[in-house]
């Protein structure tokens, strides 16, 4: 995935997203964030530049200290092409699916994944607001990917 970081790119994708809204509004939010300074030390991330199809945020992986935090390994997704999510959630390293972390895909929704449990159980990933409102197909390629990675959504 490749880094935004110039305020032209910034500017251009907020206001692609903009006419996206609401189903772009938690990955808008965090795009602004960052536009106007990023005191939070975000990033954005996209998989291609200027034709997108994800855009992904997240804390910077520096920054990201707990690897069990999920509040603080936040996600935040919006796509154009679902089958470009799916080959993103399997193919790259972009989720932290060693870490607990919560991803969003619209407001008020968010799904929580990523490893725990112990070492002799299968890893566990704990869903939080599961797929209601969320945008079509977050969800069920979240529990695909997990599934093959041997880990368990709830």
């Amino acid at each position: 995935m490749l880094p935004l970081t110039h305020p032209a790119q910034l500017q251009r994708l907020e206001e692609t997203l903009r006419r996206n809204l609401p189903l772009a509004l938690p990955v808008l939010g965090t795009v602004m964030t960052v536009a106007r300074g990023n005191p939070a030390s975000y990033e954005v991330l996209v998989d291609s530049w200027p034709h997108f199809n994800v855009v992904l945020t997240r804390l910077r992986p520096e920054e990201n200290k707990d690897p069990k935090d999920f509040y603080t390994n936040q996600l935040t997704v919006f796509y154009r092409d679902e089958g470009a999510w799916r080959a993103l959630l399997g193919g790259t390293e972009v989720v932290p699916w060693a870490r607990a972390f919560q991803l969003h895909g619209e407001p008020g929704t968010g799904l929580g994944g990523g490893a725990g449990g112990t070492p002799l159980s299968p890893p566990l990933a704990q869903a939080e607001g599961a797929a209601t409102g969320m945008q079509d197909g977050v969800y069920e390629a979240m529990q695909e990917v997990a599934a093959a990675k041997g880990l368990q959504v709830e």
